[in-house]
């Protein structure tokens, strides 16, 4: 067994490689890595600092179905409520879909929470900081889970 163990990076099937890519460095700022253009295996490796976070691999076709198994959303940690606003601001600018308006928090009285929206292809996904936002703030249902996506 690994001693320590972390995510990698994260692989994504999607329609459109340029549109998502795009659509990924723009709302969560990452650099362009490495690519291969080749039509027979296009994808891009987008990350910070020279390390993958995420490869984007253009080999389906339709929406993301959540009604089969594999990937239920992908989530992101920012470092403070403003990062996740400034995110959400970026995210009205292009004309994503969100599962809920504005930040949700995790559960009732929690103080952690984020934004839940789609990318292109319908891939669930999460921006949310650990802390700092108000514990007043209602959640989607009483008993929400750690996440907006039910």
């Amino acid at each position: 067994m690994p001693s320590t163990l972390q995510t990698g990076h994260v692989g994504l099937n999607v329609t459109d490689l340029a549109r998502s890519t795009a659509f990924y460095r723009r709302v969560l700022g990452l650099d362009l890595v490495a690519e291969n253009q080749d039509p027979k295996r296009p994808f891009a490796f987008l990350g910070r600092h020279g390390a993958p976070v995420l490869t984007l691999w253009q080999q389906s076709d339709g929406d993301h179905d959540t009604a089969r198994p594999g990937l239920h959303h992908l989530s992101f940690r920012a470092e403070s409520l403003d990062e996740v606003r400034a995110a959400e601001e970026v995210l009205k600018e292009i004309g994503a879909e969100f599962a809920h308006e504005g930040v949700v928090p995790h559960a009732e009285g929690a103080t952690s929470g984020g934004i839940f929206f789609f990318d292109p292809d319908g891939i669930r996904l999460e921006i949310f900081t650990p802390s700092g936002v108000p514990a007043d703030a209602e959640a989607p249902t009483p008993a929400a889970p750690t996440c907006g996506f039910f």
